[in-house]
């Protein structure tokens, strides 16, 4: 184990196994941290549980909050329909944005952080093969990076926090391509909007299609189990 620690926000979905192989390839002894947030389907957090065993995290925690009280997201409020064969191609913020939700979930992350001595936080946030997220940009991360100095003991006395994103500016085929040469099996992964409880993808949202689009661009088959 190492004695550099790092927390990883893992999702189950391939971005963050991507992204915890990448923190396990810099060496880093990984503490991975999942959500049950009231999301439509929290079954994505068994495959997270499959991947940070998969990829040897050193801890995998699972927080259960209630982002999904204040509804406002097809993901948290089951009377909003998750749209289907989209483009893609709308200016529009999709209503699969959860509000504030990556805010959150950082927050989270690096109170874990100053708790276990880490001052790397891994997330799988990507500002190009997306579907509009205002909290997936890099000008979020930056931001957050600055409160996050401004508001810990550790910012405080020296102890610079990093808001690592690796995969911020990659296609989906380039993440595919690079989390396979460092062992990821996206058989563990989900990307699916509206999974079914036995964990199969229905194939028609938004990021059931980037996710086939990715695979087929990478020229790899997909072994996405469709409803």
């Amino acid at each position: 184990m190492s004695d550099k620690r790092a927390v990883v926000l893992l999702s189950g979905g391939l971005d963050s196994a991507t992204t915890l192989a990448i923190a396990r390839d810099e060496g880093f002894s990984s503490y991975c941290l999942s959500f049950e947030y009231g999301q439509r389907h929290s079954t994505e957090v068994q495959f997270a549980t499959k991947v940070a065993s998969h990829l040897g995290a050193t801890e995998h925690r699972i927080a259960r909050i209630d982002i999904g009280a204040f509804g406002g997201s097809a993901l948290t409020d089951m009377s909003i329909e998750v749209p289907v064969n989209e483009t893609g191609e709308s200016d529009e913020i999709p209503v699969t944005y959860v509000p504030a939700r990556n805010t959150v979930l950082l927050s989270y992350a690096l109170g874990w952080a100053e708790v276990i001595g880490a001052s790397d936080i891994f997330i799988g946030v990507n500002a190009v093969d997306y579907s509009g997220y205002p909290d997936c940009r890099p000008e979020f991360i930056e931001a957050f990076e600055t409160m996050a100095n401004l508001a810990t003991k550790v910012g405080v006395e020296g102890d610079k926090i990093s808001i690592r994103t690796p995969l911020i500016m990659l296609k989906k085929e380039e993440i595919l391509k690079l989390g396979t040469s460092l062992g990821v099996d996206y058989s563990l992964t989900v990307s699916c909007y509206q999974l079914s409880k036995e964990g199969e993808s229905c194939g028609v949202c938004d990021s059931c299609r980037i996710r086939k689009a990715g695979f087929s661009a990478a020229g790899m088959q997909d072994p996405t189990q469709y409803q």
